[in-house]
Formats: structure tokens, sequence, C-alpha cells
């Protein structure tokens, strides 16, 4: 069922409570560039999608950056410079996101990654007991508390996400 991925093996090290959701997904309409993976794994699993979390890689003035978004919402690319004090904040090509965090785009984890990335968490996690974030496959999502989230990635929390 995908549990060996680094993110769940991460988890399981930390001894960090957490449910695994997995989901049918469709590949065809995945090979678009603007899939919305995020919001196919809350109306897959019956989630409010302000409740699943994508994490998204940029540039802050030339440093890889991981934002923590829910999938209700995009990524404020000024907010998230001003979070890590940086001046201008791009998304990353998605061939440097996947070789930076050692998973592939739709499927990028917050968690486990490869190179450990500065990490902001949108604070609007803080309103729920339990966020889903990737696991580390496009068609896997792991639930798990959101202190939980910050402890393990060394995120800040920040208001980085816009409607």
């Amino acid at each position: 069922m995908g549990r060996g991925t680094p993110a769940l093996r991460a988890l399981a090290d930390a001894h960090v409570p957490y449910v695994v959701h997995e989901y049918a997904i469709d590949d065809r309409s995945a090979r678009d560039g603007r899939h919305a993976y995020g919001r196919e794994a809350a109306e897959a699993l019956g989630v409010p999608p302000e409740r699943v979390f994508k994490t998204l890689v940029a540039t802050v003035d030339g440093r890889l950056v991981v934002g923590i978004v829910p999938v209700s919402g995009e990524l404020d690319l000024r907010r998230l410079a001003d979070a890590v004090g940086g001046r201008r904040a791009e998304m990353a090509e998605p061939a440097a996101a996947e070789r930076v965090t050692g998973y592939v785009v739709g499927g990028i984890s917050p968690i486990g990654q490869r190179r450990a990335s500065p990490a902001i968490l949108d604070q609007s996690a803080l309103a729920f007991t339990t966020i889903l974030v990737s696991a580390g496959r496009r068609n896997l999502q792991v639930e798990l508390a959101p202190a939980d989230l910050v402890r393990l990635t060394g995120a800040a929390v920040s208001a980085i996400s816009r409607p």
C-alpha cells in the first residue's frame, strides 16, 4: 500500500500518530500540466479542502523553500518571501522540486524529503485537530496533527495562503 514512502517511514520512526488515506486517481487527467491533485484528494476522501494541504516548492532569493497551504487556496509568494526574510519568490521548476524533495509533482510530501529546505505551514492549519498532506505518492495522503507536522519538518507557521 505504499507504507514504505520516506514520509511514512519518517512518521513511524518519530512515533507520530497518523492515519494513511489511499484513493484512486485518474491518470489520464493527471497528464495535463495543471492537474489539481490536492482538490482531487479532498473530493475522493470526502474531506473539506481547507483540511487538505498541498506542498509547493518555491525559490526565495535563489534558495528553495517549501510552502504548505490548503488546497482550497493558493500560495502567496510575497507572503512566503516575507516569512523567510526574503525579497523575491517564484515557483521552483518542477524538475528542481522533484530533485530536491525526492518526490514527484503531485505527490510531494513535506515530510521525509531527500534534502530538507526551510518550510512554512499556513497558519490556517492550526484551526484543525488534524490535517492531511501527501504521504509521498500521488494517491496517498497522511492525516496528522499540525503540531506534529511542524515538529517533524521544523516548519515555521505564518499566513502564506490566499483564497
